[in-house]
C-alpha cells in the first residue's frame, strides 16, 4: 500500500525521540536483529544448588480430577462501528485547535487522537497505538468491536496485535514478548484492526509507560471522503497522511479452529500414569517434563485458574493456544482446557510441536516456548530431573 513506508518511518522517528528521553533518564535501548531469538540461557546450576528449590510429589497419589467446562459468552454491547476514513502522524502533538480545524474539514463526522510510537523487541520495531478501550472500540472493524476478549485484554495491560503483524513474525497467541530494557507484554489477541502501519493496540496506560509519543495519532472518520491535503496543511511539515479503506473492507473469514485431535490416552488414575501415557505421543519426550511443568503451572490440578493472564486448566493453556493445540484425550467427544485428561496430552504435543522430542538444546527450547523465560527453563528441567531421580 502507498504510503506505509512512510508512515512506519514517521512511527520509528518518533520512536527514536521517545529512546532519547528514555537514555537520557539513564537506561539505553539494544537493538537486535531477530525479533523472537531468545536471550542466551543462563548459566544451568549444579544438581547441589538446584536441589533446595526442588520438591518433588508423590504423582501416583493424586488422582485427576476434571474442573466443569466455563462459559466465557461471546458477542458484547452493541457498538456502532465507524472505522476511521483517515489515519494520520504528526511529528508532534496536535493541539487542540488544530484538532477543532480538523474535525471541521468537509465530510469529517468523527474525530480522535491517540499516543502513537514505536517500541523495539529483539531489535524489531513494532509501531503502537495507546487507546482508551472503551473510547477506541468503535473505531475498529464491527467483527473486532464485538469481541469482548479484544477489550479485556487491553484493560488488563496486554497487546493487542494485528493479524497480519502475527502471521508476518510467527508470533504466538498467549505468550509473552520482552520489550527491549521494558516490560514483557503478552499477545492476548489478534485483530484484523484496518490499520495501515500500525502493529497492535496497547491501553493508554500502558503506552505511558512504554513511552509512546502523546497526541501524535489522529484517526478522521466521515461517511465519504476526507481530502488528505486538508488534514496534512492542518498537522504541519513532515505530518504522514495515510487513507484507509478505499472501499469497504472485506473481512477475512475466521480461521476456524483445527480439528481436535483424540490422542487416546484414556482416564489413567494418577498424574503419575497420565503423564507417561501422554508423553509417549511425542517420541523422545521424557513423561517427567510434562510432570514438572504440571506441577509449576497447578501443582498437578490444585489451581487451576484462571490465572491473572487468563490462562486455564491443569497445564495453563491461554485459551487461543487451546484453539490450535487442544486435544480430547479421553474419547469423550471433546477437548476440555479443565480436564487433565485432555490438557497434559496438548501440553506434550505444544512441546513436541516445538521440537521437545529431540532432546538436548531443542528441548530446552520448546520448554522456552511454552513460558518464555529461561529461569522457567531451568526450573522445569530442575524439577523434571528430580521426577527421575524418585521415580527411577
Amino acid at each position: 500500500m502507498s504510503g506505509l513506508p512512510s508512515l512506519r518511518a514517521v512511527l520509528l522517528m518518533i520512536a527514536v525521540v521517545v529512546a532519547v528521553s528514555v537514555i537520557a533518564a539513564g537506561v539505553a535501548l539494544t537493538a537486535r536483529k531477530d525479533l523472537f531469538a531468545a536471550d542466551p540461557p543462563p548459566a544451568r546450576q549444579t544438581p547441589a544448588a538446584r536441589k533446595t528449590q526442588t520438591q518433588t510429589t508423590n504423582l501416583d497419589k493424586i488422582v485427576p480430577k476434571a474442573e466443569p467446562v466455563k462459559d466465557f459468552g461471546q458477542g458484547g454491547p452493541a457498538v456502532t462501528s465507524t472505522p476511521p476514513k483517515i489515519l494520520a502522524i504528526a511529528r508532534a502533538e496536535v493541539p487542540k485547535q488544530a484538532r477543532f480545524k480538523l474535525s471541521a474539514l468537509k465530510n469529517v463526522q468523527k474525530l480522535t487522537v491517540v499516543d502513537a510510537g514505536s517500541v523495539r523487541v529483539s531489535g524489531t520495531g513494532l509501531n503502537l497505538l495507546a487507546v482508551n478501550p472503551a473510547d477506541f472500540r468503535a473505531w475498529t472493524p464491527k467483527a473486532v468491536a464485538d469481541q469482548p476478549a479484544v477489550w479485556n485484554a487491553l484493560a488488563r495491560g496486554e497487546l493487542v496485535a494485528e493479524t497480519a503483524t502475527v502471521r508476518r513474525y510467527g508470533m504466538i497467541l498467549g505468550a509473552e514478548y520482552q520489550v527491549d530494557n521494558g516490560p514483557r507484554l503478552r499477545v492476548a489477541a489478534s485483530a484484523a484492526l484496518g490499520l495501515a502501519g500500525i502493529d497492535g493496540l496497547v491501553s493508554a496506560d500502558l503506552g505511558k509507560a512504554l513511552g509512546l509519543a502523546p497526541g501524535v495519532a489522529v484517526l478522521l472518520h466521515g461517511k465519504a471522503a476526507i481530502g488528505e491535503k486538508g488534514v496534512r496543511g492542518l498537522l504541519g511539515k513532515g505530518a504522514q497522511v495515510v487513507t484507509l479503506g478505499a472501499r469497504p473492507r472485506k473481512q477475512q473469514p475466521r480461521q476456524t479452529a483445527r480439528p481436535q485431535q483424540q490422542v487416546n490416552v484414556g482416564r489413567p488414575n494418577s498424574y503419575l500414569d497420565l503423564y507417561k501415557a501422554s508423553a509417549t505421543h511425542c517420541p523422545g519426550l521424557s513423561w517427567t517434563v510434562l510432570a514438572a511443568i504440571g506441577q509449576v503451572e497447578s501443582g498437578h490440578g490444585r489451581n487451576n485458574g484462571p490465572s491473572s493472564a487468563g490462562a486455564l486448566g491443569p497445564m495453563q493453556f491461554m485459551p487461543a493456544t487451546w484453539k490450535h493445540y487442544g486435544v480430547d484425550g479421553d474419547g469423550d467427544g471433546k477437548a476440555d482446557i479443565w480436564s487433565p485428561y485432555d490438557a497434559v496430552p496438548a501440553a506434550a504435543k505444544y512441546l513436541c510441536a516445538n521440537g521437545a522430542g529431540r532432546g538436548g538444546e531443542k528441548l530446552r527450547k520448546s520448554i522456552w516456548f511454552y513460558n518464555h523465560s529461561w529461569d522457567y527453563v531451568n526450573k522445569v528441567m530442575g524439577i523434571a530431573e528430580a521426577y527421575a531421580r524418585a521415580y527411577a
